[in-house]
């Protein structure tokens, strides 16, 4: 096991990242810090630890002046931040990585593969983007969509249409395209040619037809029929024939 530990003052930040460490089985998370200077307190009487995953921009002490304190007591320093200023400064540091917010799981987990490659067995996880930026048709602005939240997701000739609860987003790709950035996730579905589904967001099946909560409707593709009758065996409940 890597021992870690996160320093950064944004509690939003740390939670998200603890997502991203639970999702390596050789990371074991330590300890959090939002205040720079316990940080450094507490870091300089712990045995040297394998990880430590430091903001920069944090009132108080900066995590660039922090790294200068605490760099022999960590074998690998990563600086994460919002800012691409300091990159040039991360390197000064001697920092082993420099992660641009927002940065995806498959990011994280890339940069970890790369720092402790000899132990790394995270090529066996399946990697799932929690989300995803797509530009908008109508504007252009670049609309954060985190993929849990995805109901489905429908092919219009060159754009697709992204329907989630919460909004209806078109952008300029093909479903093929997205397929292979969101893919393979766990629950994502397709069975037609127009369509990617998420099975927690199915309402009903009635025959050929699933009706997804939203209110979309969509029919089985006979090329797709055999994947479709191996999910309703798997997950369907039969009820135990009774001696008459």
């Amino acid at each position: 096991m890597y021992k870690c530990i996160i320093v950064d003052d944004e509690l939003h930040s740390i939670e998200g990242l603890t997502g991203y460490i639970d999702k390596i089985p050789e990371l074991n998370l330590i300890q959090t810090f939002t205040d720079p200077t316990k940080a450094l307190l507490e870091i300089r009487e712990m045995p040297v630890l394998d990880l430590i995953l430091l903001d920069i921009d944090m009132p108080g002490m900066s995590g660039l002046e922090l790294a200068v304190e605490i760099r022999k007591n960590t074998k690998k320093l990563v600086f994460t931040t919002a800012h691409s200023k300091y990159g040039y400064n991360a390197f000064e540091a001697d920092a082993d990585a420099f992660l641009l917010k927002p940065y995806s799981v498959g990011k994280f987990i890339s940069t970890f593969q790369k720092l402790f490659p000899s132990r790394s067995r995270t090529s066996e996880l399946q990697i799932e983007e929690d989300f995803v930026f797509v530009k908008s048709k109508d504007d252009h602005r670049l609309i954060r969509v985190n993929v849990s939240e995805i109901i489905a997701v429908e092919s219009k000739l060159n754009y697709i249409q992204l329907h989630t609860t919460s909004a209806s987003i078109m952008t300029y790709m093909s479903l093929t395209e997205f397929s292979q950035k969101i893919r393979p996730r766990k629950g994502l579905l397709q069975f037609q040619r127009s369509f990617i589904i998420a099975q927690e967001y199915i309402e009903y099946i009635d025959g050929n037809m699933i009706k997804m909560v939203n209110g979309i409707k969509i029919s089985i593709g006979d090329h797709y029929r055999k994947s479709f009758d191996e999910f309703i065996n798997t997950n369907l409940i039969k009820p135990k024939r009774r001696n008459q």
